[in-house]
Order: C-alpha cells, then structure tokens, then sequence
C-alpha cells in the first residue's frame, strides 16, 4: 500500500530548530514523546544545577548535553545512545555535588593528634571493670578562715581524719593525718569545693598500720567558684580506696548503658506494637482493591493514602523534637514519635500486601452477596496475617535503630546516654555505647530473621 502523496512526513530541520530553542520538543513533533520529555527534563535540571551553583566552568557539560539534544533530534527516529545524555547529565550531578559537600579527603589526615585523642580512648571502652569495693571518707575545712572555725575533724567508715590547722586562706600547707585505711595501699585524695567541683587530686600510700601523714599547699584554684572569696565557705577533703576483689562487673557507665537499652527496647516495642495495631485498619482503607468498589471509597482511600504519604515523609526525628517540646524530655515523647512514623510507614506497607493478595477469594465472597467487613474477614485477613507478622517484626528492628538517635533529642534510651557522653567527651563510654547498641542490632537482626523465615 502506498503512502497518499498528501501526507507529509515531519520535518527534520524543524526538529533540530525546535529542541534549539528548547529542548526535547524537536523530539516530540517527531512523535517520540517520552523521549523528548526525558531530555526535557534532563537538560532543565542540568540547567537548573548550574544555575544555582553559579560556576560558569559547570556550563560546558550542559552545552554539550544540549547539543546532543539536537543532534538527537536530527537523528531521529533512530536517535543517538542516550548513554551519552546520561554521561554529561552525571557529571553536572556528581560534579556539583562533590563542591556542595564540600569533600575535603585530606581532612582526614591532617588532624592526627586530635583524631587519637578520640579514637585512642574508644580502643578501651569501660562496659566492665573489674570488681572492687571501695572505702571512703572525708572532712570538712572551712576556707578562709573565720573567727571561730569548726574542729576539722572526723571519723567515717572507720577512717578517722585530722586536719591542721582547722581551716585555710589560699597558699597555706596544711596537714592531714588519717588513720583506719587499708594498709600499704594507694589512697585517692580529692579536695572539693563548695559545688563538689575537683579542684585538687593526688595519690598517697598508706603505711603498714594504714595510716597516712601528708602536707597540702592549698592552691587558688579552690576558690575559683565562689562568688566572694572573703566570705568563709565549707571544702570536703576525700579519701579514698579501692581494693580489687577479682571478677569482672558492669561499670557505672555500663549499668547506665543497660538502662539506656532497656528503655531503647521498650520504646521500640510499645511503639511497634502500639504503631501496627492502628495500621492494621488503616491499611483496609488504604488498598486500592477494597476500595474501589464506588466515588465514595475511592474518596476515602486517596485521603487516607495521602496521610499516609505525608506522615512517613517526615523523619520520626523530626517528630521527637515536637514532642519533646509537648510532653518533656524522656522516653515517652520518643515512643510517640516513633509509634507515628510506624503507623505510616506500616499502614503503607500492609495496604501493599493487601493490593496483592489473590483476588479470587475475595471475589468468590463478594459474588455470595457478602458485605464488606465479611469480605475482609474470611477474603482478606486469612491471606495477610503472615505476611503481616513478618512485617511487624521487621519493623520492630528497624524501631530498635531509630530508637538510639530518638535519644540525642531528648527522647530517651541509649542515645540519650551517649549524647551526654559526647558531651563530656568520655570516648571510652561512647565506645562502650556503640558496642552495646552493636550487640543489640545484631541479636535483633538474626532472632527476627529466624522469625520472619517462619512466618513466610
């Protein structure tokens, strides 16, 4: 059969002018729509990058992605290998992105001296210690010293202290005498100021009979907090010993640790559970197969849908300062934040399972004349529960994770104990913190694997 005379085919110069002036449409008067709009869309993006990156230097790779648009165009309907458009189209992508970011690898390396003093400490994490008991006592002396001070002396624990003379100025030595410690052992003295701040440390060794005999130049520092430093005020002199008894027990930062991951697993199983219980029926309304049945349902599963879709783009971190905000400080405003994110995030989820369960017993249902809620109990739900477990189980990892960074904003768990470590630069504990939070991924990850592997 012959083509009409009439018919004329597009025109090729025409084409090359229109993706000139803008690019892509040369392509789409030739009849090749998707493509034109994808080299539309890649050359404007390009563009746009540039632009806002203001380096003309960043121009050149979208020069030659447009030239290639209109040699495309002239090439048509064969066209050019879109490998090409790709190629410039990345590194306008990758090129601007690797300056936005700043990438500095040389970074890394420059500041050895302070990279080991983080690193160094974390070799040496502090979730045990050996087991010990310790014996302490302590005395107070008044600085400076008024008309009438107090007798510095005191008996504590067995330790009996003396203090000569009973009270101090600044750069006067005075002597402790003390007896009733543990005999040649090393003793741990600490002078306190009025707030309990350290001003002073050192290490003594108590004789055979266990006692000790020492001099104390009293240094500035010990004023260095108090508002008036001629008006007499109370120091604590401590003394202080700890005997090994062998063993291995948790630390103080490791009991602190313990806590912080009880309450990480207990916000991420109550928002969990919390979470999939109101997403269960959420998902009904939001599959497309149980509500497409009128204009109504459809109302209703576009709603929901789009809820859905709003709640889980925003991060649960995001949430936990909202709440933290609403209900205080503590693991209660990051379970809220948490159990949000789960119900949108599952909601979408179950509502995916549903969509692709098989149609025919729902169908089989519906043609007996079943209503809608008998549909989803004996059509719907026989298919969904184990699918639906493995879901919630998975998800209760993942809560486990976000739970640890719901912390660093007041939300509780172990990540609000290793944000206070951070903060006091205690790398020894964050490392015990990672290696907590390690072990617990990794247990969670391979028991809800075993379990999912059962379900499914």
């Amino acid at each position: 059969m012959t083509v009409p005379s009439s018919e004329k085919k597009p025109n090729k110069v025409i084409a090359a002018v229109l993706s000139t002036l803008i690019p892509g449409t040369g392509q789409m008067y030739l009849g090749n729509m998707k493509r034109g709009l994808g080299i539309f869309l890649a050359v404007i993006t390009a563009l746009l990058m540039v632009i806002w990156y203001g380096h003309t230097v960043w121009f050149m790779p979208v020069t030659f992605l447009w030239c290639w648009n209109i040699w495309d165009a002239i090439r048509q309907p064969k066209g050019v290998s879109i490998a090409i458009a790709a190629v410039f189209w990345l590194v306008v992508a990758y090129g601007i992105g690797w300056q936005v970011t700043g990438v500095n690898l040389g970074a890394l390396f420059q500041n050895t001296e302070r990279a080991n003093t983080i690193l160094a400490p974390m070799l040496r994490p502090t979730l045990f210690e050996k087991s010990s008991t310790t014996i302490e006592a302590y005395v107070k002396i008044q600085v400076p010293c008024s008309d009438n001070p107090p007798k510095a002396e005191r008996t504590q624990n067995n330790i009996h202290i003396i203090v000569t003379p009973d009270c101090a100025n600044v750069n006067d030595t005075v002597i402790i005498d003390a007896d009733g410690l543990w005999p040649n052992m090393p003793v741990y003295l600490t002078w306190q100021d009025p707030i309990s701040a350290v001003s002073i440390r050192e290490t003594l060794n108590s004789d055979s009979e266990g006692k000790i005999h020492t001099e104390l130049l009293v240094i500035p520092a010990v004023q260095r907090v108090v508002s008036d430093p001629s008006l007499p005020q109370f120091h604590e002199i401590h003394l202080k010993q700890e005997q090994f008894t062998g063993g291995i027990e948790f630390s103080d930062v490791g009991k602190y640790i313990l806590q912080g991951i009880y309450e990480t697993l207990m916000i991420a199983l109550l928002s969990t559970t919390i979470g999939a219980l109101i997403a269960i029926p959420i998902s009904l309304l939001a599959a497309r197969n149980l509500m497409s049945t009128n204009a109504f349902t459809m109302a209703i599963y576009t709603t929901v849908r789009t809820f859905l879709n709003i709640f889980r783009s925003i991060e649960s971190l995001i949430i936990a300062i909202v709440f933290v905000v609403i209900v205080g400080l503590g693991p209660f405003a990051g379970m809220i934040a948490i159990t949000i994110h789960t119900v949108a995030a599952l909601g979408k989820l179950y509502s995916e399972l549903i969509e692709g369960i098989d149609p025919g017993p729902v169908e089989a249902i519906r043609a007996t004349g079943a209503n809608w809620l008998n549909t989803i109990r004996y059509g719907v739900i026989p298919q969904i529960v184990p699918p639906f477990a493995a879901l919630t189980i998975y998800r209760w990892d993942i809560n486990v994770r976000t739970s640890t960074i719901i912390g660093f904003v007041g939300g509780g768990g172990i990540g609000f104990w290793l944000w206070q470590f951070i903060l006091i630069s205690d790398y020894r504990a964050v490392s015990s913190c990672f290696i907590a939070i390690a072990i617990v991924v990794i247990l969670m990850d391979f028991f809800s694997a075993k379990i999912r592997e059962r379900l499914v």
